[in-house]
């Protein structure tokens, strides 16, 4: 298929995407239409951004709404509807105090410079944290130090000190890289690596090293950008392992579509951070605020966290029927709506082939299948992405 000409790829955007032929028009629900007509079903959601899919009846009028009576203010003046996505976040979490900023890179980076400021006021100079092999952070200097992808590094070092990088899922790996440090002052790492290749950690390993970071006076600090905000069937993904970290960021799926960011914290780390410490000229906007309140707000009215445990549960089974003990498929892995399919070998022809299907999916870490929709997604729907993608797949492996 071929994008409409004047829709084509403009010599004045930066190369910095490899981007699939199509230009999408306009959605509803889990559907999108290209500039030339053609129906795609959204296995998505931009990334696990479209929390409630398309064109949401209940969301899209709050936010004309809202662009009506205000899009932008700064914070030097009080920002009411920040107070009530801050409390709707500190009541889901059992956490304390929030910060909103503009996306999951920058929730990151104010994670890090936040522990480097308890690091400091314990009168640590130089502040290490533990990250993982196979991470994604972000792509800022100081995120993508974190990041534990050498070919995202590539091209821009010297890379931000500070960093000890472990194994996942390894509790052994970790005492030994921190043993007898006094410098360590967090440890880092996402429930479920998104970009790693939906890789999970395992309840037993958080709930250790929660107590490992006890025992030590470390700050736990949970990524939840891409597994947070229901995808798994509860808010956050940790929340499986009953634990509670001291510091989490979320993004992507917070605002359905607008773009939002959060640091969200806990009692050891809330006040670290003082006025004049951090900010942002366009965090906690009116317009950002409304489309995280209502964006919680749906959720728990439409019972989406249930729905995710439920269709994520229904596709994974479908899948995992299909194709375990097949030739060519590792392992299929992952929780609620964020499901992994990993095969032997590099497999990134699938999203085009996906495209051309009709079904919009990513592969991530050269080998793994990335099904991440809208919160929304039907069982009957869930079973449609089955149904496209599992020929794609047979006729893969019999290459």
């Amino acid at each position: 298929m071929t994008v409409a000409p004047a829709l084509a790829a403009s010599p004045h955007v930066m190369n910095t995407y490899g981007r699939l032929p199509i230009a999408l028009s306009h959605g509803r629900g889990c559907r999108v239409w290209d500039v030339n007509g053609k129906e795609y079903l959204d296995a998505l959601a931009g990334i696990a951004v479209n929390t409630l899919g398309h064109n949401h009846p209940k969301l899209v009028p709050a936010l004309q709404q809202q662009l009506a009576q205000m899009i932008h203010c700064c914070n030097y003046y009080h920002v009411p509807d920040q107070e009530r996505l801050a409390q709707m976040l500190v009541q889901r979490s059992g956490l304390t105090n929030v910060f909103f900023c503009n996306s999951g890179l920058e929730a990151n980076e104010a994670a890090l410079k936040l522990a480097r400021k308890y690091g400091h006021d314990k009168g640590i100079e130089r502040a290490q944290i533990v990250v993982c092999e196979k991470a994604f952070h972000g792509r800022s200097i100081a995120t993508l130090s974190a990041t534990g992808n050498p070919k995202v590094q590539a091209g821009f070092g010297p890379l931000v000190e500070g960093f000890i990088r472990v194994p996942f899922n390894d509790l052994q790996a970790l005492q030994h890289a921190s043993a007898g440090r006094a410098d360590v002052v967090a440890v880092f790492f996402e429930t479920i690596q998104g970009e790693g290749g939906i890789n999970p950690m395992r309840a037993q390993y958080l709930r250790e090293v929660r107590a490992l970071c006890d025992a030590n006076d470390w700050l736990l600090m949970i990524d939840e950008v891409q597994c947070g905000m229901g995808r798994t069937g509860k808010w956050f993904a940790h929340q499986w392992a009953g634990i509670l970290p001291d510091v989490m960021p979320l993004a992507k799926g917070l605002g359905s579509g607008v773009p939002v960011g959060a640091l969200v914290a806990g009692p050891k780390a809330a006040h670290i951070l003082q006025p004049g410490n951090h900010g942002s000229t366009f965090g906690g906007n009116p317009l950002a605020m409304r489309a995280g309140i209502e964006t919680i707000r749906i959720i728990e009215e439409d019972g989406l966290l249930e729905n995710a445990a439920r269709v994520g549960a229904q596709l994974r089974s479908t899948l995992e029927q299909a194709l375990l003990g097949r030739a060519g498929v590792r392992e299929i892995r992952g929780q609620g709506l964020m499901i992994g399919v990993e095969l032997e070998r590099p497999c990134g022809v699938l999203t085009q082939r996906a495209v051309d299907a009709g079904l919009l999916i990513s592969v991530t870490a050269d080998s793994v299948i990335r099904l991440v929709p809208p919160l929304i997604l039907s069982s009957e729907e869930a079973d449609e992405v089955a149904t496209i993608l599992l020929p794609l797949v047979f006729d893969f492996l019999s290459e």
